[in-house]
Formats: structure tokens, C-alpha cells, sequence
């Protein structure tokens, strides 16, 4: 147990009667005295370092979380209406999940049954996939892919989805051509379609929104008014999805 010194207790007595005391009010020698208990104290008691390490990150996600939730109700018809954007599961369902992935995201691949899980058994969520290539050119040329696929053939996005989501390897031009030629859509198609009409803004705008969200990783869920980073798991999304029934927010 460590013991105050008498001098920190008298400023410590002084603190309390006139908060808050200016660094001004302490002397040279006090100043040093009080440094060097601050010293000793922490070294005798390390394990305070992981709580204000705690509480920092608790703080700053509360701050992230505050501006994620302003910028989703600021945000609302970008992030959850976007024509942009394919939806999968029930239209007109009564909560909506919308997903930010990318093609080369090994935490979306895993994700992916997550998501399937999900539509299978429940028949009246709605779920939103918004593209977001941040892993390298090659995402980038996949998802220029994907939307040319959304274009041509959108009742099969979901298949294509699965399939070049599933894919092993990395997910590029070829193998996105490959697979939408799988679903029968030819690569000429394709490619005339990327020329006619190429998605660098839609990419552009998903990257502002996504700056806007404090987005910076894949996959990231909204779910209301909240944000949802990393692959959580089925049991979390599902759980929010119920509170959002039965409250209107994730967490009741």
C-alpha cells in the first residue's frame, strides 16, 4: 500500500478546498514533489495504466459513436435507399441491414453465411450490400465488375455475389468476368457496359460516406442508427435486429 506524503496531502487538501488549482499555485519544489509521487504511485501501482488505457477507449468510442450516429441520420437516404445499391432478402421488410464489403475481405468471406443465415430464417429483415473497394487494385477492378454485373443481370446479383464473395484466391477483373460468365452473362456484355457506363463515383461517393461513418474496414454494418464494424456474428446481428423490433434501437 502506498502512503501519501505530507506534502501531497497538504496540496492535496488545498485541491479540494479551491478546485481547480492552476499549476501556476505550486511552487518549483511542490511541483517536483508532486511529480515524483505521481511517479512512485504509478510504478507501485502499474495495472492503473490499463484503466485509463480502458476508460481512453471507451471515451473514444463513445465519441466515434456519437458522430456514426449523426452522420447515419444525416446520411439516411445515401446509406439505406441508394439505387446504387442491391438488396437482398425481404424489399419492404421492417429493419434494414446494410453492409459495406469488399470482394478481397477475408472477414466478409467468413461473414457471408452470416448473412445467408440470416435471410433464410428470417423472412421480413431487409438487407442492403453497398460495395466499398478498399483492399487494392484488384478489388477495385472486381467490384467495377460487379456493378456492370447489377447493370445487366440484377436479379442474379445475389448469385454472383455468393459465388465471387466465395471465390478463392483473389477476387480480380478475371475472375469476376469468370464468374459472371458462369451465370451467363458473356464478357462482351460486360465490358461494353463497364465502358458505357464506368461506377467511379458511385466508388467515390461509397468512400466519402463511408469517411463521413468512420468507416475504415470491412465489413462494416448499420443497422439503425447504429454502426456496426467488424464481423460480429450472426447471434449479434440477429440480437439487434429483434431489439430494433421491439424498441427501435439496437440495444433496449
Amino acid at each position: 500500500m502506498a502512503f501519501f506524503p505530507k506534502t501531497f496531502t497538504a496540496l492535496a487538501l488545498a485541491a479540494s478546498i479551491a478546485l481547480p488549482l492552476p499549476a501556476a499555485a505550486l511552487d518549483d519544489q511542490q511541483k517536483k514533489e508532486f511529480g515524483e509521487f505521481i511517479k512512485q504511485y504509478l510504478i507501485e501501482n502499474p495495472e492503473i495504466m490499463l484503466e485509463v488505457q480502458d476508460a481512453l477507449q471507451k471515451k473514444q468510442e463513445a465519441q466515434r459513436s456519437v458522430k456514426a450516429n449523426m452522420a447515419i441520420e444525416e446520411n439516411a437516404t445515401d446509406i439505406f435507399e441508394s439505387k446504387n445499391d442491391v438488396t437482398l432478402g425481404n424489399p419492404k421488410g421492417d429493419v434494414t441491414v446494410v453492409e459495406f464489403f469488399d470482394y478481397n475481405c477475408s472477414y466478409c468471406r467468413h461473414a457471408l453465411p452470416d448473412m445467408q443465415a440470416m435471410l433464410k430464417k428470417d423472412k421480413n429483415v431487409r438487407f442492403v450490400l453497398k460495395e466499398f473497394p478498399i483492399l487494392g487494385p484488384d478489388s477495385v477492378a472486381a467490384h467495377k465488375v460487379a456493378d456492370a454485373f447489377r447493370k445487366l443481370a440484377p436479379e442474379k446479383y445475389a448469385d454472383f455475389h455468393v459465388a465471387l464473395l466465395g471465390t478463392e484466391g483473389r477476387a480480380s477483373d478475371e475472375t469476376a468476368v469468370a464468374v459472371a460468365a458462369s451465370l451467363g452473362v458473356s464478357e462482351d456484355k460486360i465490358r461494353a457496359e463497364m465502358a458505357k457506363s464506368p461506377n467511379d463515383g458511385i466508388v467515390q461517393a461509397t468512400y466519402q460516406l463511408a469517411s463521413s461513418l468512420g468507416i475504415s474496414g470491412t465489413p462494416s454494418y448499420v443497422i439503425g442508427s447504429e454502426l456496426v464494424p467488424g464481423a460480429v456474428g450472426l447471434d449479434d446481428l440477429e440480437a439487434k435486429v429483434k431489439n430494433m423490433r421491439s424498441c427501435g434501437k439496437t440495444a433496449c
